[in-house]
């Protein structure tokens, strides 16, 4: 008999009878599953949505001012305070306040310098002093308006109730001030901005010239190997250490360089390393991990074969990368990148150990200014008691996730119209 008689063949009904009384459980598995991913992804939606909710109703609400001088008292011939000359502003300035600060706000900014606007400003901070005796959120204002008035009528019959909105043009363009309501968030994002464009310059060439080579060029060796598992371990520590490397490096250790003196351009207000430029430096090197583990994904999802036909037609391993490589490679750089500057942007401890200012009233005009920072701004305004300082800080965290939208929906827009050229 042979060998093909003498075997005796699986019967094909068992495997499709087991299959077949699986089916239902395997059903259920995948269901289960798949309500998971759902409630996981409602959960996620529900928190941002809350999150939202929160800023955006204290950004917002009725709030009850009370002058400590009125307006109307200060107005010559009938002529209301807004309207009157700077001339004459300065002249109900000098003649209300003291003549320290008089003298003090002279030597701040010469009022021959100052325009109507500003004086007035001025008259309204240090004359007029309106005080916010009490504030509502949103939804108190919204669904307890009556009851906010009669309180009001009956606690603080001088005050006046409006409606405020803490986000709004003038918290853009206005310095910080002790003063809630005349509170600004110019010099934050100033200072931000500048941050976060030295980050950028240093960063981006940095990451990227290392994962190429890492990628293109580096063996597989021991030394590598070592130097791969260093940056992988790098991308998981924590910023507040990148702020002490970076306060004895940057601060201390290159202060000649970070403050201006190496080039004579020291900022009279600088005394010390304590600037933008050691701040940017500071955030370089806490993105920097992250972009070229970004950068080598993006470059090793390139397929070989571009490469090999790039070879067989007799291009060098450079030209290989410049022509064909990297503009494959270029949306996965751009993505990462987004990805680091959003984590950068919203930093606060680096910045802390570094130097930010917590107050400060002039706007950052190089590299070695003081500064100050958005998260920095916040997180000062939220430790303050006063109610007010914590509507100013929801106001300023919109204004730092319109610039984070705004920074990220530019590098989408780089990043896709380079996809599309591919």
């Amino acid at each position: 008999m042979s060998t093909r008689a003498q075997s005796s063949p699986v019967p094909a009904w068992d495997s499709t009878n087991t299959s077949t009384n699986n089916l239902p459980r395997r059903h259920r598995t995948a269901k289960l599953w798949q309500l998971l991913f759902m409630l996981a992804t409602i959960v996620a939606v529900l928190t941002l949505v809350a999150m939202l909710f929160n800023i955006i109703n204290s950004s917002f609400g009725l709030v009850a001012i009370q002058n400590e001088v009125e307006p109307e008292t200060l107005s010559q011939d009938g002529v209301p305070l807004e309207q009157l000359s700077k001339e004459q502003l300065v002249a109900i300035l000098k003649d209300k306040v003291s003549k320290g600060l008089f003298r003090r706000l002279e030597s701040e900014q010469p009022f021959a310098d100052r325009d109507q606007a500003n004086v007035y400003a001025l008259v309204v901070e240090r004359v007029i002093k309106p005080r916010i005796v009490r504030s509502w959120t949103l939804s108190e204002s919204l669904l307890q308006r009556k009851a906010i008035e009669a309180e009001v009528s009956q606690q603080y019959p001088n005050a006046r109730l409006e409606f405020r909105s803490w986000f709004n043009p003038n918290f853009v363009s206005s310095p910080q001030s002790s003063v809630p309501q005349l509170a600004g968030v110019r010099t934050a994002i100033l200072g931000s901005l500048w941050t976060i464009l030295i980050t950028i310059v240093v960063a981006f060439p940095l990451g990227m010239g290392a994962a190429i080579y890492l990628e293109e060029y580096a063996s597989d060796n021991f030394v590598n190997r070592i130097i791969q598992t260093n940056i992988s371990n790098l991308a998981g520590v924590p910023s507040i250490i990148y702020g002490m490397l970076g306060l004895a490096i940057f601060v201390r250790g290159l202060e000649p360089l970070t403050s201006g003196a190496l080039f004579g351009l020291t900022d009279p207000t600088t005394a010390n390393g304590r600037t933008i430029l050691s701040a940017g430096l500071t955030l370089a090197l806490l993105i920097l991990p992250v972009l070229i583990i970004n950068g080598q994904e993006a470059i090793r999802a390139v397929p070989n074969s571009l490469r090999h036909a790039s070879y067989a037609l007799g291009a060098t391993r450079w030209q290989t990368i410049w022509h064909h490589v990297l503009p494959s490679a270029l949306p996965g750089i751009l993505t990462g990148t987004i990805l680091a500057i959003s984590r950068a942007i919203g930093e606060t401890a680096p910045l802390v150990v570094v130097g930010a200012s917590t107050f400060i009233v002039f706007d950052p005009s190089s590299p070695f200014s003081k500064f100050t920072a958005l998260p920095i701004q916040i997180y000062q305004w939220t430790v303050r008691p006063q109610l007010e300082f914590r509507n100013i800080a929801a106001a300023a965290i919109l204004v730092l996730l319109v610039l984070l939208l705004s920074l990220n929906a530019s590098a989408v827009i780089l990043r896709n119209r380079f996809s599309r050229r591919l």
